[in-house]
């Protein structure tokens, strides 16, 4: 343990110095011998951690790597968070999606006892013509690409309510007015309705959106203009943190 701690001392202190630092500086500014600061810096280099250069010390790509992993996991903590926020608001679950390398990725959900998520009875990616998530990316692609998505996932019935082909479901995404919240009523699950805003993160499609049962569905359109009335407050400090 005593070991791990004095290492992190060094990287902790290298990374300070944005310019390098040599070893007998580093050893001094951690309170260590110089021995054990060349020990320690000596395995750091080779593990990656540190490199080396002309006598001095830099974070080396492992270190990076982890900054970098730390930092991924701190934007998915704050999208969680908000989430959570607006779930417990709204009092419905919160999706947020993304349409990333030709699929339909949902990145985070925030349900509860209270406002349990829609069941994935079948698979999201495959069905986005049935539910509001990947209606909503997919009004946001153009012609070639909501086509190249569908001759890979052809449109097929979920329920009595949903979209019969893949023509019918091209005219309806042209349809769709550029921020307009995008509504689905039982066609990817019985007893579910959905609502789904669109999102601008740069120039990938996004979305974020509620669900409610059936019975609900009065609730659904305030609830989505009032999801889409936060997004809209918080979206650019949530900018960077939803590019995940």
């Amino acid at each position: 343990m005593g070991s791990v701690q004095r290492a992190m001392r060094l990287l902790e202190t290298v990374a300070a110095h944005a310019y390098g630092a040599p070893a007998k500086q580093l050893a001094r500014e951690t309170g260590l011998a110089l021995p054990t600061a060349y020990h320690l810096l000596r395995t750091l280099v080779h593990e990656g951690y540190l490199r080396r250069e002309k006598g001095l010390f830099f974070l080396g790509d492992a270190a990076e790597r982890l900054g970098r992993s730390g930092a991924q996991q701190k934007r998915r903590s704050t999208v969680a968070d908000t989430l959570a926020h607006w779930r417990d608001s709204i009092g419905a679950p919160v999706y947020y999606a993304m349409y990333r390398d030709g699929e339909i990725e949902v990145i985070c959900v925030s349900d509860s006892h209270q406002a349990p998520a829609v069941e994935e009875w079948a698979d999201f990616r495959e069905t986005g013509h049935a539910h509001a998530i990947g209606q909503c990316l997919l009004s946001q692609l153009d012609e070639e690409a909501r086509r190249d998505h569908l001759a890979r996932y052809p449109v097929r019935p979920l329920t009595p309510n949903t979209v019969r082909d893949n023509d019918a479901l091209l005219r309806r995404l042209a349809r769709t007015g550029r921020m307009e919240p995008v509504v689905e009523r039982q066609e990817y699950a019985v007893g579910t309705v959905c609502a789904a805003v669109p999102i601008t993160v740069g120039t990938t499609a996004a979305t974020m959106a509620i669900s409610l049962p059936a019975h609900q569905a009065d609730r659904l359109l305030p609830a989505a203009h009032r999801l889409q009335a936060e997004i809209g407050r918080h979206l650019g400090s949530l900018t960077l943190s939803i590019s995940i």
